[in-house]
């Protein structure tokens, strides 16, 4: 049974509004909510967990930590304490089951996912459910704001956060910020939204337009924090003098695409002392990843109409590659940095009432340490997720009621 595109776009409406975000939000993003949602089964969300979980478990072994931290940048050898925020955890289903396609520590639309899925309990047949309370997801993602932050400065006060990325006010997921203000502002945490060159360090502490900011929800792609503009976040987590989540070393740890290579590796997991269900879980689950290098190049450009070049510390899709688009050129380009190849895993599909075929899909578990905080999924044509589809976007996951 489908749930009514005019319906679920009536309540979205509606909600938007209660939010506090500009009416003309839904006109400046027409393709960031999908049409419709997208079901996955019951037996399909528990494999899920149960990645997610293994993921986390894999993350504390010292084999795996020695490994990963070998090639990430030096800043992630400083360990401020915390886990490093909401991890985003991409699937694509299969016929054999979910497989797990990358892992990310910054993941957009948490906020969002949350909003539509309270808007679209308004309008839900009762013999399907979200698999997660929406009601209580923007408590979920408070919550893990939260233990960043006590986990590293205790009991003391959180007073004041600073949502930070490159010229905010132009990035696509804008509206999520303004939402994560309203959230922080709600619950009597102080929060500006501001770019890197905003703040200032004095007196051991980051000032943002004449105020301490204590935590750094931080929205910059640059994840090592490596650019002149970003010097001052930097200094000043290494110090100790400002909470920043997710942080250099969480990226280093989970979502840098090389760590695939070794999640997925059955003989690394055995010799690094995974437990027998976290090596099955995590060997069906993750595609074959390989390391590109200088002499393997050939060999991959032979097969690679099987697979899926993506850059090591890449995301959103920047400078990823299905393998049968890629020209001669673009390779020779990719040779000078680091990419991995993986088994090229395609998405499931999700049929439409429109004449341009079916959509795309994926699965993100949006997760805290291994525990799941809410599911969504992404609508889409062509090569990657883009949100330029009609009809495609953000879209709940519904299950089965009961």
């Amino acid at each position: 049974m489908a749930v009514a595109p005019e319906a679920m776009h009536e309540a979205l409406a509606s909600a938007v509004g209660a939010h506090g975000l500009p009416g003309t939000f839904t006109d400046s993003h027409p393709n960031l909510f999908a049409a419709l949602p997208v079901y996955v089964s019951r037996e399909h969300l528990t494999e899920l967990d149960r990645v997610a979980a293994a993921v986390q478990e894999v993350v504390a072994l010292p084999d795996y930590l020695a490994a990963v931290l070998a090639w990430a940048p030096e800043i992630a050898q400083y360990d401020p304490g915390t886990p490093g925020g909401m991890l985003g955890l991409d699937f694509h289903i299969t016929p054999e089951g979910p497989r797990l396609i990358e892992i990310n520590t910054n993941p957009g639309g948490a906020l969002l996912n949350a909003l539509v899925g309270q808007a679209l309990h308004s309008c839900m047949p009762d013999i399907v459910t979200a698999p997660t309370d929406m009601a209580e997801a923007e408590q979920h993602v408070l919550q893990v704001m939260r233990q960043e932050w006590t986990r590293q400065a205790g009991n003391r006060p959180l007073v004041s956060i600073a949502i930070v990325d490159e010229a905010p006010a132009a990035q696509y997921l804008y509206p999520e910020f303004l939402l994560f203000r309203e959230l922080f502002i709600r619950h009597g945490i102080d929060a500006t939204i501001c770019d890197p060159a905003e703040l200032e360090h004095r007196h051991g502490h980051l000032w943002v337009h004449g105020k301490v900011v204590d935590m750094i929800y931080n929205r910059l792609t640059d994840f090592p924090l490596t650019a002149p503009a970003h010097e001052t976040i930097r200094k000043s987590y290494l110090a100790g003098e400002v909470v920043v989540t997710p942080h250099p070393r969480a990226h280093a740890l989970y979502a840098d695409k090389r760590n695939l290579a070794l999640l997925g590796n059955r003989e690394f997991l055995i010799h690094a002392g995974a437990t027998t269900d976290v090596i099955d879980t995590l060997a069906s689950a993750v595609p074959t990843t390989t390391l590109m290098t200088a002499e393997n190049r050939d060999e991959l450009w032979s097969r690679r109409r099987g697979l899926f070049f993506k850059p090591a510390a890449g995301f959103g899709s920047k400078a990823s590659y299905r393998g049968d688009k890629l020209t001669r050129r673009v390779w020779e380009d990719m040779g000078g940095s680091a990419y991995i190849a993986q088994e090229l895993v395609r998405p499931s599909e999700r049929h439409t009432r429109g004449d341009n075929g079916p959509m795309k899909s994926d699965i993100r578990v949006y997760a805290y340490q291994g525990l799941p905080l809410l599911y969504a999924a992404r609508l889409y044509q062509g090569q990657t997720t883009n949100f330029r589809t009609p009809g495609g976007g953000f879209a709940p996951v519904l299950t089965s009621a009961g």
